[in-house]
């Protein structure tokens, strides 16, 4: 579960005991290079991005690299729809291909904004991604308090984070009674299997809700979470 992963080393971090003011004055430091640096000072960052938050969570690069590859797809859809332009003009293109009586192809400007936005994008995804790994969630929510965001976002947040746990404990629970009973042996089998671990997802989670209700309405609940 990626959300349990990244939660768990985020304690064994070298930077755990560093106060989240730091952590949180870095990454903005990190996220203003990734934005003003050219293309070639946004790739030496992602470099030591990469060095650096191995370094400190104890991971080796290549599960790093897994970690950035999570949201590559996005990215790349992105940044093609940069590269790829549509014109009446083909000489001033690169390359391309007639398509009635435009031609879709590369510029040497989209080409340059296409390389920009991939360089930035990759730099600010994994200064983020430093952030998120090295700061545990209590660090999170001091941090919220004493950026005077609103008690009410914050509790929000802290319920949504333990929903994000029931949600994936729930899900693997029912995926892994549907595979001992070989719900996914063939496609339309899985189909079938996946559409039930949905509808039972959404029963099993309204009753973890309750019961956490029950709970709290036994422990005097009054409205106020204590962070």
């Amino acid at each position: 579960m990626i959300t349990n992963v990244f939660d768990r080393l985020s304690y064994q971090s070298r930077w755990f005991a560093v106060a989240p003011e730091r952590k949180f004055g870095c990454w903005l430091l990190m996220m203003a290079l990734a934005f003003s640096l050219p293309p070639v000072g946004q790739a030496a960052l992602l470099a030591l991005l990469a060095v650096f938050t191995c370094w400190l969570l104890r991971v080796s690069l290549w599960r790093w690299l897994r970690w950035m590859a999570l949201p590559m797809g996005f990215l790349l859809i992105g940044v093609l729809t940069v590269l790829f332009s549509i014109t009446r003009e083909p000489q001033h293109m690169l390359f391309g291909v007639s398509v009635g009586n435009v031609w879709l192809g590369v510029t040497p400007q989209g080409m340059a904004a296409a390389n920009s936005t991939l360089w930035r994008s990759l730099a600010a995804l994994a200064a983020t991604f430093w952030l998120v790994l090295n700061l545990p969630f209590p660090q999170l929510i001091l941090l919220l308090k004493r950026g005077r965001v609103p008690r009410i976002l914050i509790e929000q947040i802290l319920l949504t984070w333990r929903f994000i746990f029931i949600l994936m404990e729930e899900a693997a629970a029912i995926h892994r009674a549907q595979t001992l009973r070989f719900g996914y042996r063939t496609l339309p089998q899985g189909y079938r299997s996946l559409a039930m671990l949905v509808s039972l997802l959404f029963t099993r989670v309204l009753l973890r809700y309750k019961a956490m209700a029950v709970t709290l309405d036994s422990k005097l609940y009054q409205g106020d979470f204590h962070l």
